[in-house]
């Protein structure tokens, strides 16, 4: 008689289980989206203490011309933007290109199918002379598609300094996915939040009408609502640590009791002492010698780089080593 066949877990359910029963105790940043997460994370964005979206809106707006004038080509390109979310940003750059006499495709990379037809939607309505090819995926499985395709110009987008959830060695490892997609002529257009006033950051993650610790407290409320866990969210406090030598941020999330853990669905229990933690991100800042170092460990060279006025936030451009 043949064994049952055992239900494989999925990515949430691996990550939850390594991290809890691992020492510290670590959960990626990426598992506190769901639904909920979203919306409270579009709040975040709202916030007068998170600098970062400000800043890049500032700065793409303030020399959208120059950016439109370094992506575009006389025979044409194709703009690949990673995650590309609700595309506000993304809007000011394709609102100016459209204007100009240039052949360019728009082509969004998302896992999200309900993201990307939203996004079509929204820049079909809005900008109807941009042609946009959504293209659902993990990022580097549709860019592979993209290495031998030397037709024209491609210029690969990531703004949101999402680069800065990984460590150094994590983020080398994304630069040089994106490298090997790209040709000598492409251009990689990427955001990187930069190292400033310690105390400007920590309450960039720790506002005080608390919607940063209802984000970080959401993979709780995940695990309770998937994993049929029973985590009392009253038992843990949300602590942001910022270091200005390294310029890392991190969030955790601390037990304040001592306390067992069931997740029923992972028959899995879990003992958290007072005062341990759960590390749930890292919200890396820079400066250009950091920038520098990482790109040539991905055999990439910095040859533009636009900031906002009080050089918060910076946006870089970077091409293929020859």
């Amino acid at each position: 008689m043949e064994a049952p066949a055992t239900k494989e877990l999925t990515a949430f359910e691996k990550e939850v289980k390594k991290g809890l029963t691992q020492y510290p105790k670590k959960i990626a940043s990426k598992f506190i989206y769901d639904k909920r997460g979203d919306e409270l994370f579009q709040q975040i964005m709202a916030m007068p203490e998170y600098y970062l979206t400000n800043c890049e809106f500032e700065i793409l707006q303030q020399n959208c011309d120059e950016i439109c004038a370094v992506f575009d080509d006389k025979n044409g390109f194709d703009l690949i933007e990673l995650g590309a979310g609700d595309g506000k940003k993304t809007k000011i750059l394709l609102k100016k290109l459209s204007q100009l006499p240039t052949d360019f495709t728009y082509l969004p990379i998302d896992i999200s199918k309900n993201a990307l037809d939203e996004l079509k939607t929204s820049i079909q309505k809005e900008l109807p002379k941009v042609d946009i090819q959504v293209q659902q995926g993990m990022y580097f499985d549709v860019l592979q598609q993209f290495e031998n395709y030397t037709n024209r110009k491609k210029v690969i987008l990531v703004l949101g300094s999402n680069i800065g959830n990984l460590m150094h060695s994590e983020a080398i490892d994304f630069l040089r996915k994106i490298s090997k997609s790209m040709n000598k002529n492409d251009l990689l257009f990427m955001g990187f939040d930069q190292k400033k006033d310690p105390e400007k950051i920590l309450n960039a993650y720790n506002d005080p009408n608390g919607i940063t610790e209802a984000f970080n407290k959401n993979l709780l409320l995940r695990m309770n609502k998937e994993l049929q866990a029973n985590f009392d969210l009253s038992t843990f406090k949300h602590w942001e640590t910022y270091n200005p030598e390294t310029g890392t941020a991190q969030s955790f999330l601390v037990s304040l009791v001592q306390q067992e853990i069931e997740l029923k669905k992972l028959k899995l229990h879990v003992e958290l002492k007072q005062w341990e933690s759960i590390h749930t991100e890292i919200s890396q800042k820079y400066d250009d010698g950091v920038v520098e170092w990482l790109a040539g460990k991905a055999n990439l060279h910095i040859e533009h780089i636009f900031t906002d006025a009080e050089k918060n936030y910076k946006n870089y451009t970077f091409r293929k080593k020859a």
